[in-house]
């Protein structure tokens, strides 16, 4: 079983597929907890400036009157 099993790990990460062998949901949660036990995300709240807004005008549309000749 090497690199050109599509049935193995290996095979999969030579070809850069997903399967039962290596799934995407086990890669993103592992990723997950390396990235979370490194660095603790630290949120920083400023206060923001509100600002108005007006409504922008409604468009219509011109119906076209015909001319009776």
């Amino acid at each position: 079983m090497g690199k050109g099993d599509r049935k193995s790990r290996k095979g999969k990460l030579w070809l850069g597929s997903y399967g039962n062998s290596r799934k995407r949901s086990g890669i993103k949660s592992r990723l997950r907890r390396r990235v979370s036990a490194e660095k603790p995300v630290v949120a920083v709240v400023e206060p923001v400036e509100i600002v108005e807004v007006k409504p922008k005008a409604k468009r219509t549309v011109k119906k076209k009157v015909e001319s009776a000749e």
